[in-house]
């Protein structure tokens, strides 16, 4: 009967996939008009869905209106991870993801997501937007995903219900959710608090319900997802600077023509350029908001989140695959 079971989920789970496949058939070209179909899991309010809005407008513009693309925000197609599946299937055109889920799909990502691997926000962008951030977009495409660039995503602190944290002792015993992320359960476990990976549509009411006792997560996100009515401790470690990543399938990028793929880049490139300047004006905006709506900012002493961390660091300076890379992060000025 188990066995039964498991093949009639497994049968249910792939006639979704066909019916994704069928109603949501990647790169139309209906009427003559290239419609590239792109979604994400995010707020319609939030900087990456106003500067995917900005990106269509700039494909159709730069197009001449022979590209256009078709938003699906707020998880309508699934989650980050679903979404990265789609696009490896083909089903899908584009989706942006954070660093965290993408590197269950493009291993070498995972050095984005240490702990302290940046010394401060343009650090990170002097790597991300230089070979080496190159190099890793690159990784993807031999899992079928075509990086086209990053997006800012801040940096990422802890938030919790009843407890607040003003040093890594007092993560102790603590239910903190985190993505699917090898990276960041690392992370969390070694600071002493339990990761609990849960998807980003199921956090509130797992807040609620006492799943977990808190998160970790950048300023905007806290705010937009509400997760603020719940936690009223936001202590401001930014134990890490992870990336948003924009990407497209390699199935629909390799059915574009040379002139489309060039059209869709420099689509991709003006948006990056105005998501970071999103980026900077809402950040702030979530901090005043959330501390007017009762929540206590922490600003604890980082060096003492670092100094516990150091020997999740060491480990994958031991590994040959992550060694050069880090070594390079660490020497770009």
């Amino acid at each position: 009967m188990v066995k039964r079971n498991h093949i009639h989920k497994i049968l249910i789970r792939s006639l979704a996939i066909v019916t994704t496949l069928t109603m949501f058939l990647a790169c139309d070209t209906s009427g003559g008009i290239r419609t590239i179909k792109l979604a994400h899991g995010l707020d319609v309010k939030h900087s990456v869905h106003l500067a995917m809005v900005q990106m269509g407008e700039d494909l159709d513009s730069i197009s001449n209106g022979q590209m256009r693309l078709e938003i699906y925000p707020s998880q309508q197609l699934g989650t980050e991870r679903q979404c990265l599946e789609l696009l490896q299937l083909g089903a899908l055109d584009m989706t942006k993801v954070s660093v965290g889920v993408l590197e269950n799909f493009a291993p070498k990502m995972k050095v984005l997501g240490l702990p302290f691997m940046f010394r401060d926000r343009e650090h990170s962008f002097q790597v991300l937007d230089g070979p080496i951030g190159q190099q890793l977009l690159d990784e993807g495409e031999k899992y079928w995903l075509k990086g086209l660039g990053y997006y800012d995503a801040g940096s990422r602190s802890f938030y919790t219900k009843d407890r607040p944290v003003y040093k890594p002792e007092d993560l102790d015993g603590l239910k903190i959710r985190v993505m699917e992320s090898v990276t960041a359960m690392e992370m969390v476990n070694g600071l002493g608090g339990a990761a609990t990976p849960i998807s980003w549509g199921e956090l509130y009411t797992s807040l609620q319900q006492g799943v977990v006792d808190g998160a970790e997560n950048n300023p905007p996100s806290f705010y937009l997802s509400r997760h603020y009515e719940v936690c009223k401790y936001y202590s401001l470690d930014e134990h890490t600077v992870l990336p948003d990543v924009v990407l497209a399938s390699t199935h629909t990028w390799n059915k574009l023509n040379s002139q489309e793929q060039q059209w869709l880049k420099q689509a991709v490139d003006l948006s990056v350029v105005h998501q970071r300047k999103l980026w900077a004006s809402s950040e702030q905006e979530a901090l005043e908001a959330v501390q007017k709506a009762g929540v206590e900012i922490i600003k604890p002493d980082k060096t003492l989140f670092a100094e516990k961390l150091k020997s999740n660091m060491d480990k994958y300076k031991e590994d040959e695959t992550f060694r050069e890379l880090i070594i390079k992060i660490q020497q770009t000025q």
